[in-house]
């Protein structure tokens, strides 16, 4: 009987799935619930997941499942031990978004170091209808250029930001906390008039940047996070926001995404933030080639030669 791959969470990927080059049966489902994972998975070879968690209960009850595909990068969402044990492989999806997660970075530091948002909004409301001057200049003004960008994290990503920011006529400085920095991170927090997070959540990172951290940072400064919202403080964020000692955040994370309950940082009145949707990574360009490396790392799997292999 030809392999039966199963996506439980489809409706994440907004691209298109190339047929597979092998005899197969595909079943794809729009959103699964965690208490549906392991019905929905019954008999399958290949399971494709994005956001879906596949416990070790789960896998427990799969005894026909020999892959699971995850379409995004980070594989947190596994539990990768009860996978090793059960003889089940986990590939992930590699270096997609060497275009995408960068410009995100570059427009959200753009629109804050020119304070683009609350001169819209002062628009909008009729602010500059009353201004004396045809020039309506009351929030500060930053240039890019000659600024110090700050990378924390100089992977792949953390390099084609830095591509960019130098192409703008930014200083670059560069930290790995894996340990092979370019400078501490402390010269980090001390010299960057931006910062720029792009490392994985772990116990080591998380809380990355909290209070003691923004004291440390320039006056006025910038935050950009589009990694992991544990990696930040986020009450420690919103109070350096609202006392003005740092000067704006663009945030594409939280730690509990969607924020159901709410999240501090969701206050429209904190002044320079910005917060998207987790969307740094999914320009079409972007998700398309997700799609492909998918299929790419399915295929590979049946042909006895696996890639993109997570421990």
């Amino acid at each position: 009987m030809d392999p039966l791959i199963v996506f439980l969470d489809r409706e994440t990927l907004d691209a298109r799935l190339r047929p597979f080059g092998f005899a197969n049966r595909y079943v794809e489902h729009q959103v699964t619930d965690a208490a549906d994972v392991a019905a929905r998975l019954d008999g399958a070879t290949v399971c494709i997941t994005n956001k879906v968690r596949i416990t070790a209960e789960a896998l427990h009850r799969l005894p026909a499942l020999k892959l699971i595909a995850v379409a995004a990068t980070g594989t947190d969402i596994i539990d990768k031990p009860a996978a090793k044990a059960a003889g089940v492989t986990v590939a992930n999806i590699r270096n997609y978004a060497f275009n995408t997660v960068p410009e995100h970075v570059i427009g959200l530091m753009f629109a804050l170091r020119r304070n683009l948002l609350a001169y819209a909004r002062d628009v909008q409301a009729g602010v500059w209808n009353t201004s004396r001057q045809f020039c309506f200049f009351n929030h500060p003004i930053r240039d890019i250029a000659g600024s110090t960008l700050g990378i924390v994290g100089y992977g792949a990503i953390g390099r084609a930001i830095a591509k960019r920011a130098e192409a703008l006529g930014m200083r670059v400085i560069a930290n790995d906390v894996a340990g092979d920095g370019l400078v501490d991170f402390d010269t980090i927090l001390r010299e960057s008039d931006v910062i720029t997070l792009h490392v994985p959540l772990t116990a080591d990172t998380r809380n990355l940047i909290g209070a003691d951290q923004i004291a440390r940072m320039k006056p006025g400064a910038l935050l950009i996070n589009t990694a992991r919202g544990g990696l930040v403080d986020e009450q420690a964020l919103a109070d350096a926001l609202w006392s003005g000692r740092l000067g704006g955040a663009g945030i594409d994370v939280l730690t509990e995404e969607p924020p159901r309950n709410g999240n501090v940082l969701l206050d429209p009145a904190i002044p320079n933030l910005i917060v998207t949707p987790h969307v740094a990574w999914a320009s079409q360009e972007a998700m398309q080639i997700l799609a492909d490396q998918l299929v790419d790392n399915i295929e590979a799997f049946m042909a006895g030669a696996p890639r993109n292999v997570v421990d």
